[in-house]
């Protein structure tokens, strides 16, 4: 185990070195972020003032070199919208990501692995087909018409729920959430639905898969030849042995979740470091987007790990070294 986690974390500071030059070459070679921060008023000489404090006076390997001695010492560069740190502009934000990707890997947990189990157990009768039939409307609707569709009608035609914001939040070990108020449900309830329709489509196709391929396994036969109950062949023989597949994406698709949701939070106004991605890259806001990038990467590194390591808890038949020869 030890051996496998020092070789994935070699692994992962060649992952993020290679993204760090992508990413940091891309995103400062495009537009000139003074003509947004300076007003046309302004003299050449604080133009040029700004443009030093900023080392874009710089060439733009050495700015990178600059960059890189920084991120060694946790220092991502600070934003130059709100000369701040963007880690700290990022960390301030990543609660209401975070408290919205929770709530959506909830729901499509709870309601795409029964849904799945159901398909699965009855794929022949009606019930089975209408679900299987009815999930692939979550793959076809784009998420932004979706989430439009849901504010009219939700919001503006029964005036059930908000369309936008995160209502009112209660401070839990210093983070602040919304979840434990009635008028935090009624705002994360739809971006967090949006969020999850189409994994929860994801999630009831593969655990339907799973199901019907299990049922034709020897092990399932000989239970029922056995007599063991049905129940309990579904809960010990057929969940246990579809969930590594399950987890698996469930972990990846966490991880996506919280890189990704930047069109639920802008349609839903959700503030979360989806929408700060997005006012950054209107803003040409470069420090905040580099440092995006590179802790949703180190993000992924680290659920890839944990999954890996998943496996072996769940099936032990799972090898995280490679045998030896």
């Amino acid at each position: 185990m030890a051996v496998f986690i020092l070789r994935r974390l070699l692994q992962s500071v060649v992952v993020l070195f290679a993204v760090s030059v992508v990413v940091f070459f891309a995103v400062y070679t495009v537009g000139d972020p003074i003509e947004l921060l300076v007003s046309p008023d302004v003299g050449q000489d604080q133009r040029d003032a700004l443009i030093a404090r900023l080392g874009l006076d710089q060439p733009l390997w050495q700015q990178y070199l600059h960059f890189v001695w920084r991120a060694l010492h946790g220092d991502l560069g600070n934003s130059f919208v709100h000369g701040m740190p963007a880690v700290d502009l990022i960390l301030q934000r990543f609660p209401a990501t975070l408290e919205l990707v929770i709530v959506a890997i909830s729901l499509t947990c709870i309601l795409g692995i029964p849904l799945g189990l159901i398909a699965g157990l009855h794929r022949d009768n009606f019930l089975g087909k209408s679900i299987m039939n009815t999930s692939v409307l979550g793959f076809s609707l784009p998420n932004f018409w979706q989430g439009m569709v849901f504010i009219l009608l939700f919001a503006v035609w029964l005036g059930w729920l908000p369309a936008s914001g995160r209502g009112p939040t209660v401070e839990v070990l210093g983070i602040p959430l919304s979840i434990f108020s009635a008028q935090g449900w009624s705002h994360i309830a739809l971006p967090a639905v949006n969020l999850a329709v189409a994994n929860i489509a994801l999630i009831l196709r593969m655990t339907a898969s799973g199901v019907s391929e299990a049922q034709s396994q020897d092990y399932v036969r000989f239970a029922r030849a056995k007599g063991v109950k049905p129940g309990r062949i579904v809960r010990r023989h057929i969940l246990r042995n579809i969930m590594i597949p399950v987890v698996t994406v469930i972990g990846m698709e966490f991880g996506t979740l919280i890189a990704y949701s930047t069109i639920t939070e802008t349609v839903f106004s959700w503030p979360g470091m989806g929408k700060l991605l997005i006012d950054s890259v209107y803003q040409l806001d470069r420090p905040v987007v580099v440092a995006y990038v590179m802790l949703v990467t180190m993000l992924f590194v680290v659920i890839n790990l944990v999954v890996d390591i998943l496996y072996a808890v769940l099936d032990p038949r799972v090898q995280l070294l490679e045998p030896s020869a």
